[in-house]
């Protein structure tokens, strides 16, 4: 499976990508520092080569994570079953409120990701491939 993980902060990319690898949820990973370089990479690649899983840092300068889902509305269908979950540092309830929003936001993730969300993504993943979804 291919993911994107978006957050401006390196070491948080490293953990989350080693922990993404550690448990077998991920084939191939792309990393950006930026929302604006995700974005561009990603519309490039569609609709022949979509992410499955999206790790989006809600707080980045420029483009912040709400921005990025913002951008994406236009192109959901070419997205398929590509999940987005959110990472933040901060779990406020206005957030969580927030996530509803989004048809493409399959969850919040408190960083640093844990082996227990990974397993969450995996049994939502594997739901969605046993009704047919692309995931």
């Amino acid at each position: 499976m291919v993911a994107y993980i978006i957050d401006d902060d390196e070491v948080s990319i490293f953990l989350t990508e080693q922990v993404l690898l550690l448990e077998d949820l991920v084939t191939e990973v792309f990393s950006f520092t930026t929302a604006e370089t995700a974005l561009n990479f990603l519309l490039t690649r569609l609709p022949t080569a979509p992410p499955q899983l999206i790790l989006l840092d809600l707080n980045m300068p420029v483009l912040d994570g709400w921005g990025f889902l913002v951008a994406l509305e236009p192109h959901q269908a070419a997205l398929g079953g590509c999940l987005i979950y959110l990472l933040t540092s901060s779990l406020a309830p206005v957030d969580i409120a927030r996530t509803t929003e989004y048809a493409l936001v399959g969850g919040i993730i408190h960083k640093p990701i844990r082996e227990d969300d990974v397993s969450a993504i995996k049994a939502r993943m594997q739901a969605s491939a046993a009704n047919g979804l692309r995931c």
